[in-house]
């Protein structure tokens, strides 16, 4: 391989930085620039879910942690790397688990503790194409634009909005979305980088530090990310996703049943409903495909 260090969207390269014990500096410090200051984390303890992940895939993707604040109070923090298709969904469908885990038995008067669900975007949502902002994040709230419940938030990041150059660089905010943007470019590391946690980032991230199997396992990781993005981002470009319809008028049926083939082909890690919403066909097509590939 020509690069020098793991892309963070993989999921390999995702869990390698973030997913491990020994990561975990890591991980304060990155959660500790987009939490508010009432929940800076002093420490936290990954969660061992069984519900955690619907998939293999998700698995290796979403992480479920215990949080204690400097002044020692409890939160969650349900940190996703989120994918392109269902996004939403999959945030609301997880953020579920951690409020649900908090029940205790007996009599219990349902206290919950904040709930911080953060998604990590190598995309962009389509209703926010025109807005610059990096950082959104989402409460419920009522028809007077008015907070209802303040523990529960979901922070999602759209990277690629983040343009800034490394001269350009302020912020320890600033750093970590720059080295997700573009660690896997790097071959040394930047002066403006050369910090405790950085370094010891850039050691974990060094491909040529892995063993065998972990560098199978990276390079499967990353032959899936680039394949899965380039079908969905094309299939997007092109507007199949308006459905079905549209796309035989404009002779592009053909091409979209070439797509979902791909994607099948590619094993269990999409559903018929998640090919059918990137490609527009109907999900009987998709179960009509998946039989003939058997």
């Amino acid at each position: 391989m020509k690069d020098k260090y793991i892309n963070l969207f993989t999921d390999f390269g995702f869990k390698k930085v973030f997913g491990e014990e020994a990561s975990k500096v890591h991980l304060i410090s990155f959660l500790n620039t987009l939490l508010p200051e009432k929940h800076q984390i002093h420490e936290l303890q990954f969660n061992q879910n069984e519900n955690q992940g619907a998939s293999l895939l998700d698995r290796k993707a979403i992480f479920d942690l215990s949080c204690v604040s400097d002044s020692g109070e409890y939160f969650i923090v349900e940190l996703q790397k989120a994918k392109q298709n269902f996004c939403k969904d999959r945030s609301v469908f997880y953020a579920t688990f951690p409020i649900q885990q908090q029940a205790e038995r007996g009599d219990w008067n349902f206290k919950l503790a904040a709930v911080y669900t953060i998604g990590i975007l190598d995309f962009v949502f389509d209703e926010d194409e025109s807005q610059p902002e990096v950082v959104h994040q989402v409460q419920l709230k009522n028809q007077r634009n008015q907070v209802f419940y303040d523990k529960l938030t979901f922070i999602y990041l759209t990277l690629p909005n983040f343009h800034k150059t490394l001269d350009e660089l302020e912020t320890q905010q600033d750093k970590w979305f720059y080295l997700f943007r573009h660690l896997h470019t790097l071959d040394d590391i930047p002066p403006r980088l050369r910090e405790k946690v950085f370094l010891s980032l850039f050691e974990k991230a060094q491909i040529a530090r892995f063993e065998p199997q972990e560098r199978v396992a990276y390079e499967s990781s990353l032959k899936y990310y680039r394949d899965l993005k380039n079908v969905i981002d094309t299939a997007r470009d092109e507007g199949w996703e308006e459905g079905r319809e549209e796309g035989r008028e404009e002779g592009q049926y053909e091409k979209s049943l070439e797509i979902a083939r791909n994607l099948l082909h590619m094993g269990d890690a999409m559903t018929d409903v998640q090919i059918a919403q990137a490609t527009g066909l109907s999900e009987a097509e998709i179960a009509t495909l998946r039989a003939a590939s058997a």
